[in-house]
């Protein structure tokens, strides 16, 4: 094995794999690993140490001019030298055997010190300690390292423990701001709407008599009207409250993409034609995607739902749904002519914050729980969402989804998500 030197900035894209590295601080002013290793190589008086975490794709290498890292491919029969071994050393018996392998993989030496990182008995890497050298190593000096060895090994336990519980709080936090904002939202949502409705029906119960016909056909256009989107608000709360608690089982098949965009303009087409807006889907039938069926449909509903909701009603407005296939992925495009949107408007767009969308081009309201939903599915299903827009010209969402498999690599795939 050629050891390869890592380029910074280069291939530092596995450094995300390095977890017990990157909690010991690699890169950072505080690097255990490099203090480590520094302290020894001069308790040993070696030229040459190496510490490899089993798992991590680079290995650490100190010198005197410092520790850096190597890129190393995994390589199970070291870990078989230390099954009976946790320190090898030049008077070991099975040092002949460690020695002439690591030479062999280019760690040329005259002696060599090894030890392996014990964790509660289990082993988490190795370190090698090497120089060109034909002195033996001090026997005090050994005790001491593997001291240092057992201290570093209390620091890698404290330190994993402490992500565990930084991310299980992090995980509670965000069940408790979801909870927050599910009530909030029932509070202040819901709470307009039934006054309304509420108001309106006693009108009609009691003063009916007085009304003429065009002030009745009003007020029940408003009751229908404000029904059908209190309705969608308690639809878009309880799909986002299962999604939240984890409850949506994800499913992906090979589909025909224009399945999904036919039911939506067959769901939709009626509010596209009483907003005068032109919805048109124009997606091939050939595209095939790798996904949910149910939450892909339900993500360009909500998207074509959210453009049919802020596109011009004077005639002009449309709102397309379209779609292209690369081979590795297929890119599908909601584009409305309508009044587009801020920057500062688009970077909040998919964060779940208690505020509430502005009113659309005839009035509506809603919460903005929509786009969160289309970010969850979307992440579900490997996918990724990204907008474009300009204000009183349109905007532009790209969504982006696994192009449909072979069968048999589809299938290989689902058991994996699923084990």
């Amino acid at each position: 094995m050629e050891l390869k030197l890592l380029e910074i900035g280069s291939q530092t894209d596995q450094l995300s794999a390095c977890k017990l590295s990157l909690l010991l601080g690699v890169f950072t002013q505080e690097n255990r690993i490099a203090d480590f290793l520094k302290f020894a190589r001069s308790m040993l008086q070696t030229d040459y140490a190496i510490l490899a975490f089993k798992g991590e794709p680079y290995i650490w290498f100190s010198s005197d001019d410092g520790c850096k890292p190597f890129l190393s491919e995994a390589d199970a029969r070291v870990n078989t030298f230390f099954e009976a071994h946790d320190l090898i050393t030049p008077e070991s018996e099975i040092y002949p055997e460690v020695s002439a392998y690591m030479k062999s993989l280019g760690m040329y030496h005259e002696r060599m010190l090894a030890v392996d990182l014990c964790d509660r008995a289990d082993s988490v890497g190795h370190v090698y300690l090497f120089d060109q050298k034909h002195v033996p190593f001090d026997e005090k000096s050994i005790v001491i390292v593997r001291e240092f060895i057992q201290s570093l090994m209390g620091i890698i336990r404290l330190r994993l423990e402490n992500a565990e519980l930084k991310e299980e709080f992090e995980q509670q936090a965000a069940l408790n701001f979801s909870k927050t904002k599910f009530f909030q939202i029932i509070a202040h949502d819901l709470r307009a709407p039934f006054h309304g409705l509420l108001g309106f029906s006693e009108i009609l119960a009691k003063e009916r008599d007085s009304l003429d016909e065009k002030g009745i056909q009003d007020i029940s256009e408003y009751v229908f009207d404000t029904a059908q989107s209190t309705y969608n608000l308690l639809e878009n709360l309880l799909t986002w409250a299962m999604a939240e608690g984890g409850r949506f089982v994800y499913h992906p098949i090979n589909f025909e993409l224009k399945q999904s965009a036919k039911i939506v303009t067959d769901v939709l087409g009626s509010l596209a034609v009483k907003k005068n807006i032109q919805l048109l889907n124009m997606v091939d039938d050939d595209i095939k995607v790798y996904a949910d069926i149910n939450m892909m449909t339900s993500v360009i509903q909500n998207l074509v739902s959210n453009a049919l909701k802020f596109t011009h009603t004077d005639g002009t407005g449309k709102v397309m749904i379209r779609a292209e296939n690369d081979q590795e992925q297929v890119h599908i495009y909601i584009q409305d002519t309508g009044l587009g949107m801020t920057q500062a408007q688009i970077d909040i767009l998919f964060e779940p914050k208690i505020t509430f969308s502005h009113q659309g081009t005839s009035g509506e309201k809603g919460t903005g729980l929509g786009l969160v939903l289309c970010k969850r599915f979307i992440d579900l299903n490997q996918g990724q969402i990204s907008v474009s827009s300009k204000e009183g010209e349109g905007t532009l969402f790209k969504v982006s989804l696994p192009a449909a498999k072979q069968t048999h690599k589809a299938l290989e795939q689902h058991r994996c998500s699923s084990a």
